[in-house]
């Protein structure tokens, strides 16, 4: 009897013994998986933000391929939700003018609700080190993949076997340089560093609406603006106000114009007003404000902006208004700026002479001036020009052909 009994609580230890270890086991795997989930998530989270090599070239390259693919969205979690405006900035090198431009941008009123989407050709450790510690909104960084610094011994860049700028065509076709073909009107052979811009500004166009996830479903405006810019506190409350305007008094203006290039001289008087007029590379590319509808128009006009023998994308725009676009665009233009442009140092300066400390200083001081006028409760119409295509003498810098096909297809090698 006795051993019977023992035998029966051996079983039942062995039993329970069974069940603890089972469960022990369990939990452990579940507790396992758990752990291992959650480093798999920060993982994946940490794989979402661009890790760039600087190191050689090819690196650099797969570095920009891997973040335009990734399109990681810094802030994403702390600002969730759509955009209520979407602000794109094209960056070459000038990080002491793109400091200026973001802490304008920190102190402008309800910037936790926009997008920035930095657009860059060049990179460096600096300038993302800048971008990324930007915390006041969401924040999104691509990079122009034709970029001079990528190929710094053959097209996109200069190459060494490229026709000097000034060689007559006769000369060069006697060398046999490369594109010995093809001068731009004026005779002159391509400069790499002239055409750039040209090819990021129509790149950085396709990309954002074609290619950028964040924006799929968009239907606002974006504004596109440059590094050496400076913006107004109020820029997002006048957007908002001209986007009401647009669309009850003026519904065939094509682009906004929150810039010009006036400063704010007497910007309490036009602190409130906006004209309309033609779209004019001189008066209207800062700040400008693209729908979708306008981007499809310029889409439709892709040969044309490509083989136009200017090295400027602006007064390439000014070209296919009127001409292409057999409309010609029609701007809503802020009189009293809320974009004001510091650089003293651009595509045609002197790099030694930059003084950002000085530019920075003048803007404040504007500021100071204007504060008392910012956040208008409406706008008022002054004038309306006539919308009229303005031809001009094309500046040349764009007579390469393998500028040409390359900027033709931008739109497929996305």
């Amino acid at each position: 009897m006795r051993l019977r009994f023992l035998k029966k609580n051996l079983l039942i230890i062995l039993g329970v013994s069974f069940i603890i270890a089972t469960v022990m086991i369990t939990t452990r795997v579940f507790i396992s998986d758990e752990v291992t989930g959650v480093v798999a998530q920060e993982n994946i989270l940490s794989d979402d933000m661009a890790k760039f090599q600087y190191s050689s070239v090819p690196e650099l390259i797969k570095s920009i391929y891997n973040a335009n693919y990734k399109q990681y969205v810094q802030n994403a979690d702390k600002y969730p939700g759509e955009p209520k405006l979407v602000l794109v900035i094209q960056v070459h090198n000038r990080p002491d003018y793109l400091k200026i431009l973001i802490k304008s941008l920190e102190n402008a009123a309800e910037v936790h609700s926009l997008l920035l989407i930095f657009s860059h050709d060049y990179f460096s450790e600096e300038i993302n080190y800048i971008v990324q510690g930007i915390t006041f909104c969401k924040v999104l960084q691509i990079y122009f993949p034709y970029s001079t610094q990528l190929y710094p011994s053959e097209f996109p860049g200069q190459d060494s076997r490229d026709c000097p700028r000034d060689i007559s065509k006769d000369d060069a076709l006697k060398t046999g340089c490369l594109n010995a073909e093809h001068p731009d009107s004026y005779g002159h052979y391509r400069e790499a560093s002239i055409t750039q811009t040209k090819h990021h500004w129509w790149w950085k166009l396709h990309f954002v609406w074609e290619r950028v996830q964040a924006l799929q479903g968009y239907s606002g405006f974006v504004v596109f603006l440059e590094e050496d810019n400076f913006i107004l506190p109020d820029l997002y409350h006048l957007f908002k106000e001209m986007v009401g305007y647009r669309k009850s008094s003026c519904p065939d203006c094509d682009m906004l114009a929150l810039g010009n290039h006036n400063g704010l001289a007497e910007f309490d008087k036009l602190s409130n007003k906006v004209q309309t007029a033609g779209w004019m590379s001189t008066k209207h590319n800062i700040g400008m404000g693209i729908s979708r509808e306008v981007y499809y128009k310029l889409m439709g006009c892709n040969n044309d902006f490509c083989s136009y023998d200017d090295y400027n994308w602006d007064w390439t725009l000014q070209h296919l208004s009127g001409t292409c676009i057999s409309k010609p665009l029609k701007v809503l233009v802020a009189q009293g700026s809320r974009v004001l442009h510091t650089g003293n140092c651009g595509l045609h300066q002197n790099k030694e002479a930059c003084r950002p400390e000085l530019a920075l200083k003048k803007a404040q001081e504007s500021l100071k001036l204007a504060k008392a006028s910012l956040f208008p409760q409406s706008l008022a119409l002054t004038n309306a020009d006539s919308v009229e295509h303005k031809a001009h003498l094309k500046n040349g810098g764009w007579g390469d052909i393998r500028d040409h096909v390359l900027c033709n297809n931008y739109a497929k090698r996305l």
